[in-house]
């Protein structure tokens, strides 16, 4: 699988995969609301100081979609990290965490945040063991129902520790 950052041609796969994996799930896309940033990555992610890319499988399928944005100086949000069914239960969705946690930090942020909804279990569950924390944020978009946000600094330090043969984290 490649991952690498979307051209202008990719954006009816980008809005088609991230419109099946929502319908999958009983979600609905919204286009002209939440999923705006999908019609223009360019000026939502990379004009704003933000990051988005996609993953391809080895026939040039588009498999999985993950976007940062910037918050403020110091946080961005996990936004529109989607993993096609058929590219699932290979760890590509906690290859893409990793990646979107390290990108976050080489772009100097210190926390990230993200909004997801309770049907995406998987999505959850993989939120959770990478260390996110519920946090409650004056408002959600109205297809989420929980936020999360991760201070990655403390993440550093854990995965040191996780990967040390010596030291344990208590």
């Amino acid at each position: 699988m490649k991952l690498r950052t979307p051209t202008p041609n990719d954006t009816a796969s980008i809005q088609g995969l991230i419109s099946g994996v929502l319908r999958e799930y009983g979600l609905r896309p919204d286009p002209d609301n939440i999923d705006r940033d999908l019609a223009d990555i360019e000026a939502a992610y990379f004009a704003q100081g933000g990051f988005f890319c996609v993953v391809e499988d080895t026939a040039g399928h588009l498999v999985a979609t993950l976007g940062i944005g910037r918050i403020d100086q110091n946080t961005c949000e996990l936004r529109k990290m989607y993993v096609a069914q058929t590219a699932r239960g290979k760890g590509l969705g906690d290859s893409l965490i990793r990646f979107a946690i390290s990108k976050a930090l080489a772009m100097g942020f210190s926390r990230m945040t993200l909004e997801t909804a309770t049907p995406l279990v998987e999505a959850v569950g993989l939120y959770r063991k990478h260390g996110f924390q519920v946090y409650h944020p004056p408002e959600l978009c109205w297809r989420c129902d929980l936020a999360y946000e991760l201070d990655l600094t403390q993440y550093i330090a854990r995965e040191a520790l996780a990967h040390s043969p010596v030291l344990e984290m208590t």
